[in-house]
């Protein structure tokens, strides 16, 4: 795949997630997938993304991913967004790099760089005080 296709699946599949349009992102992660988020053990494939889309979308109200920059490094797709949400009547922003691997226009790797804290105060969640000392 040429570079522009793959920021062509990225832009797609962050647009198939702002519109909520979970089966258009789950058709774009390949069946064998690898999704990792910042502090969290990898979901690997298709199905198992498709239950993290489940749980993620409950509650979700709206959403729309900001692109800030989008651009190829290494062979992978770097975006640098802000993830802009309301969910269970809450409302949060939060900064994101992810860094995605496309193949036979599909993601096949995605990572996620966010902090954990501040998407959970977005989402009305209150962090464990364990993690306040």
């Amino acid at each position: 795949m040429t570079d522009d296709e793959k920021i062509a699946v990225v832009q797609e599949i962050l647009d198939s997630w702002s519109a909520q349009d979970w089966a258009r992102v789950e058709a774009l992660f390949a069946p064998d997938g690898v999704l990792q988020s910042v502090m969290s053990e990898p979901v690997v494939g298709r199905a198992a993304f498709a239950e993290r889309l489940t749980v993620l979308a409950r509650g979700l109200e709206r959403i729309k991913l900001h692109i800030k920059a989008i651009g190829i490094i290494g062979g992978r797709v770097w975006v640098e967004r802000v993830d802009d949400f309301d969910t269970n009547g809450h409302h949060g922003e939060v900064p994101v790099v992810g860094i995605l691997s496309v193949e036979n226009g599909m993601v096949t790797q995605w990572l996620e760089y966010y902090d954990r804290a501040t998407l959970l105060r977005g989402m009305g969640v209150v962090p464990s005080q364990d993690f306040a000392h």
